[in-house]
């Protein structure tokens, strides 16, 4: 029950952060709000090891080094968020990135990628997708 509160606080969170991110750039600049966004979270990030924090950063080189780039997504997800808010509305961008974002981890799942445990995709999950594809469909039509 605690992985879907907390997934639902995470969709949540990232449809408004994308659309407050996006108002934000209108003002200063697409570039210079995903500064001061990657800044803030950096902060924050920080202040949390140090009191919550319970890792060893000195385990960094046992990573797998593609792992490292989940800052480099960061940087990608922030402006490709404010960009799509910025061409489309609020409710077609989220819906097309949580549909992206569904058929890349079945593509992880399926293929048990990046250590995942291998799950299959079936026609069910097939239909899901197109069934989500035709709702945006819905509401981009006029």
């Amino acid at each position: 029950m605690w992985g879907f509160i907390f997934s639902a606080i995470a969709g949540a969170a990232m449809s408004v952060q994308g659309v407050m991110n996006t108002r934000l750039s209108d003002k200063i600049g697409i570039y210079e709000a995903n500064a001061f966004v990657q800044g803030t979270a950096f902060v924050l990030s920080v202040l949390a090891v140090w009191i919550l924090g319970k890792g060893d950063f000195k385990e960094i080189g046992a990573v797998n080094k593609w792992y490292l780039l989940g800052g480099v997504l960061g940087l990608v997800i922030t402006i490709t968020v404010m960009l799509g808010i910025g061409k489309l509305s609020p409710t077609v961008a989220i819906s097309t990135i949580l549909i992206t974002q569904l058929l890349v981890a079945a593509i992880i799942d399926a293929f048990g990628l990046m250590g995942s445990e291998q799950v299959a995709f079936g026609w069910n999950k097939f239909a899901g997708l197109a069934v989500m594809i035709g709702g945006v469909l819905l509401f981009k039509f006029k």
